[in-house]
């Protein structure tokens, strides 16, 4: 869809000057007077964004949990599975690689706007529980899958969205991982930090109880990762498609929130099924049925890079063609 233009822009000779009647770009001081301020309100608003996280993070004990030697131990030992994942789907990234500081910032961003979910599942938690039967699934499906997709997106778009180096939509799918890993790595780090406060001290004891609490986090981390990474594929295509970018954007929170919030409906009650139909230990049944419904939409995940990956090559060698064929017909004429 070519980009619209008023009445008097389509109907008037490019000769003509339409600047404040129905074009504008900055010209006078009071022009570049309203471009800094923009810019200046577009600066504040992030930088209130990530303070408020930052801040929130700080109430919720997200910050003394990361610093925490045993608590950071486990966590890191966790991330291990969502920071592999992540890795191969950076090192699928067919076109020009990421700045390790846009991934960083990203990782980060991803720790800070978790605090926002867990304030508003903290907050709306209780009274969908409340409810009988279908309580938890609604919860699931309308808060916080939405809502945590949501910040992990907005992890993204806070800065690696607006970098030129945010240059091709499968980007996206990149930004979007490493958002899903530094949410899952704060999350961990919160749950490990709870678990290990209540009854068990650094010793003997936590490498029993800490190992079952790593295995147990690790196996929850790679599904952040595939969930934002499916929602960042689209903020990516919607960079790039901007007259569509609110319902594309939309797309990818639906695919990823209802990836999201059907694991967290079915985990239980399929892992028990498996261990009563197989006789499996509770754990490696739980195991079983994360490693199969995380590998199904990891699988989905990368034959979508892949079909851009195929796209990305087939155009580049078109290009390459012509080149050869210019190259040749101006030998050819020299």
């Amino acid at each position: 869809m070519a980009e619209r233009r008023d009445a008097v822009e389509e109907e008037t000779d490019e000769s003509v000057d339409l600047y404040d009647i129905s074009t504008w770009e900055e010209r006078t001081s009071l022009d570049g007077l309203a471009v800094a301020l923009y810019r200046l309100l577009a600066w504040s608003a992030r930088f209130v964004v990530v303070a408020s996280a930052f801040l929130i993070l700080l109430g919720i004990g997200g910050l003394a949990a990361l610093t925490d030697l045993q608590t950071s131990v486990l966590t890191l030992l966790s991330a291990i599975p969502a920071l592999g994942l992540a890795a191969y789907v950076y090192y699928s990234d067919v076109t020009t690689g990421e700045p390790l500081s846009l991934l960083v910032a990203t990782f980060m961003l991803g720790v800070l706007t978790a605090s926002f979910a867990a304030v508003v599942n903290s907050l709306l938690g209780p009274m969908f529980r409340s409810i009988a039967v279908v309580g938890s699934v609604l919860f699931f499906f309308l808060v916080v899958a939405p809502i945590e997709e949501t910040v992990k997106l907005l992890a993204v778009r806070l800065y690696a969205y607006r970098s030129s180096r945010f240059d091709a939509v499968v980007d996206g799918a990149v930004y979007g991982a490493m958002a899903g890993l530094g949410f899952a790595t704060i999350e961990n780090s919160l749950y490990i930090a709870q678990q290990l406060g209540e009854n068990v001290d650094f010793g003997l004891g936590l490498i029993g109880a800490g190992n079952g609490i790593a295995v147990v986090r690790a196996l929850a981390g790679p599904g952040h990762v595939i969930y934002s990474a499916f929602a960042g594929y689209y903020l990516g295509l919607a960079k790039f498609n901007r007259e569509d970018a609110g319902p594309i954007v939309i797309k990818g929170l639906i695919i990823a929130a209802f990836i999201h919030a059907t694991y967290n409906s079915t985990v239980g009650v399929a892992s028990g099924a498996i261990a009563a139909i197989t006789g499996l230990p509770g754990i490696v049944a739980f195991i079983v049925y994360i490693v199969v419904y995380d590998g199904f939409f990891a699988l989905l995940l990368f034959r979508k890079i892949r079909r851009y990956t195929k796209a990305y090559r087939a155009a580049h060698e078109s290009d390459r063609d012509v080149d050869r064929v210019v190259r040749s017909e101006t030998t050819e004429f020299e």
